[in-house]
């Protein structure tokens, strides 16, 4: 499980007055960088593994391009070749649109954004996108099995223009078939829902105590009328490419830390050989049980938000090294977690009576691959498995030079004086806003993930469309829940008794609010986590609207969110929780329906409309993503390893064409 960033963030002192952390701006989206502090501290040894590492986090890109839809790596090809070929006039208006369209499916890896799954409409034409290709040697074009340019154009030209042919690359709509309707391609579109519920219902062992994540790394198709599972792994789909992350991961068991993590890497290198799924389960359980090693690394099929159905799990990587000093806050935490689980405002059926295995850091991550670049999350939590997560517990990050990097880029932009009540709402923000939404972090993946059980015989993918939204709200109040909690101070994570209210304001607003730039106008929320937010903060604004808990005020024509009785308010969280939790552990998936449609689907437009005015008067993007530092290795006379360096000067433009160039191993069509 995953945190996005939910606000703008208050900001740190900077690291260098010389670090520039905005790299590009177009469409919705800044480019930022991030700095990786330590990394020149580490020893030869723990760099070299890092590289290794890295390298391994690049090779899966191009199996997110095709997983989230079957053109994506022809189109992407297309537009490379172009942008890097053409040889007319590359200062007219059409080529800047069809340079920003191209940066746009860098950002979204395909030809949809990456949060709100809409598809791309280009402002360039479909003159200039025929004469273009035209304009090109054809060796350059990727053309497959004796295609034609023709026959290249003719087949991207309406997947490219026509918003009807894949409109959403994960649709989430109510009544709808949710596989024929949505574009990625983790199901041959001639499979149904009712058939992919149908395949894995037969499937599944109702005993089974310690089932496999059914699905997670295979894609479903029909051959002679019959439905199959291809399964990536070397010699399978995406063979070539997972051949190269081995063979990367291979380079990197060898200068691992200690036997432990050696045996992990090991684990998962015959996970991708066999693309068996007890052997993933085993890599998952030694790699939560590897709390020595200083650097850590994710890299496989690992969330499932991409999927319709929460199965399905999208190519992901991140490497990272343990950020000691702020380390402390989260082992604090997972010390206590049997306090928290106990103290939970949930029944006591559906907590863990001993809570297992629970462990939490705080990272500097060193490189963003997969499912976690361009954009990223700020907080991770695994493995998704509960069964393991019962027996052996799970593994917290909070990304803390993410968070800086957000930080940074938020000096000074208005966003708060804009949205924020009055200046007691932006003085909290700005001395406890970074802290809090760094605990809040903490708690929700340490804690909130890990917390509660289900009860015997109730299927982990009981809720359906429904379950990301509903393990994500229950996260984030267990989260909000706490927050507040005397133990909070008793634990020394904040300094007063009044901290807590930035977290809570913030949580507030953009939940009933400000989360809202990110949604197009007419549209409703599709993405689990905004569906989570929204759910929380309307479901609390509704319960307590009598003893006006919360309000949405009125100033000057401008809406605000007002928070009367904070002490209610974690009150709500706590009652809101408990059903959540119930949900969760019962499989009442017409509950979670309930919930999630009722709260956490439609869109205020009136209000929306507001909100958008106000929010493209500051001229801000709402969405960030980031560039990656490029690493070196420095070789002595002798032909050996004296050093890895880091630079941070490749821009956005040059580091995905060189991706491209360096990390494309798969054929056009898989």
């Amino acid at each position: 499980m995953i945190t996005l960033l939910t606000a703008s963030g208050t900001s740190k002192k900077a690291i260098s007055k010389n670090f520039n952390y905005s790299v590009d701006r177009f469409a919705d989206i800044e480019i930022l960088r991030y700095h990786v502090p330590d990394f020149d501290n580490l020893c030869l040894k723990q760099k070299e593994l890092i590289y290794y590492l890295n390298q391994a986090a690049l090779e899966g890109r191009d199996i997110l391009y095709d997983q989230n839809n079957k053109f994506n790596l022809c189109i992407r090809r297309t537009l490379e070749a172009i942008y890097v070929n053409y040889t007319d006039d590359r200062t007219s208006d059409n080529f800047k649109r069809m340079t920003k369209y191209l940066k746009r499916v860098w950002m979204g890896n395909g030809i949809h954004h990456h949060y709100s799954e809409d598809k791309f409409i280009p402002e360039f034409s479909e003159k200039f996108f025929r004469e273009a290709v035209y304009n090109i040697d054809p060796s350059k074009l990727p053309l497959s099995n004796g295609q034609s340019v023709d026959e290249l154009i003719a087949l991207l030209e309406p997947i490219i223009f026509d918003p009807t042919i894949f409109p959403k690359r994960t649709n989430q709509a109510e009544g709808v078939d949710l596989i024929q309707t949505s574009a990625n391609n983790y199901y041959d579109k001639s499979v149904t829902q009712e058939e992919v519920e149908s395949f894995y219902v037969k499937m599944k062992k109702t005993a089974d105590r310690t089932p496999i994540s059914y699905g997670l790394n295979s894609k479903l198709v029909k051959e002679n009328g019959k439905i199959v599972e291809k399964i990536y792994k070397i010699g399978g789909l995406y063979g070539p490419a997972i051949s190269c992350i081995v063979g990367w991961l291979e380079k990197a068991e060898k200068v691992a830390e200690n036997e432990k993590q050696k045996d992990v890497i090991n684990t998962l290198i015959n996970f991708y050989k066999t693309g068996n799924l007890r052997t993933y389960d085993d890599y998952s359980i030694k790699w939560v049980e590897d709390l020595d090693s200083n650097v850590d690394f994710i890299n496989g099929f690992t969330e499932t938000y991409a999927d319709p159905l929460g199965m399905k799990g999208s190519w992901e990587s991140i490497v990272n090294f343990k950020n000691k000093e702020a380390t402390k806050r989260t082992e604090i935490i997972s010390t206590n977690a049997q306090w928290f689980e106990d103290h939970s405002p949930v029944d006591t059926r559906f907590k863990k009576e001993k809570v297992k295995g629970v462990s939490a850091k705080v990272i500097t991550v060193a490189m963003l691959g997969g499912d976690c670049y361009p954009a990223t999350p700020i907080g991770i939590n695994l493995p998704n498995s509960n069964w393991i997560r019962h027996e052996y517990g799970s593994k917290s990050v909070t990304i803390e030079n993410i968070t800086d990097a957000y930080d940074q880029a938020s000096l000074g932009n208005g966003f708060n004086e804009e949205f924020m009540w009055c200046e007691t709402e932006r003085e909290l923000a700005k001395k406890y806003g970074s802290l809090t939404n760094n605990l809040h972090t903490d708690l929700h993946e340490c804690l909130g993930h890990g917390s509660g059980k289900l009860l015997q015989g109730v299927d982990s993918d009981a809720l359906k469309a429904y379950g990301s939204t509903i393990e994500e709200a229950r996260a984030d109040l267990f989260g909000l829940y706490f927050m507040s909690d005397p133990k909070i101070l008793e634990l020394k994570l904040l300094p007063n008794a009044e901290a807590f209210k930035a977290e809570y304001y913030t949580f507030m607003m953009n939940g009933l609010m400000t989360q809202l730039t990110r949604i197009q106008p007419g549209k409703n929320i599709e993405e689990a986590h905004m569906r989570n937010r929204q759910l929380i903060a309307s479901w609390v604004y509704e319960k307590g609207k009598s003893d006006q808990v919360v309000d949405m005020c009125k100033c000057d024509g401008k809406t605000f969110v007002v928070i009367n009785n904070y002490s209610t308010l974690r009150s709500l969280f706590g009652q809101l929780l408990a059903e959540i939790q119930r949900i969760k552990s019962t499989g009442d998936v017409k509950a979670a329906q309930k919930l999630v449609e009722t709260y956490g689907v439609k869109v205020n437009q009136s209000l929306h409309n507001e909100v958008l005015t106000r929010f493209h008067k500051l001229g801000l993007a709402p969405y960030k993503g980031f560039v990656n530092p490029v690493y070196s290795l420095v070789k002595n006379q002798k032909g050996e390893i004296s050093n890895v360096t880091i630079s941070y000067n490749e821009d956005y433009v040059d580091q995905n064409l060189r991706y491209s160039k360096e990390f494309s191993s798969l054929p056009i069509f898989n």
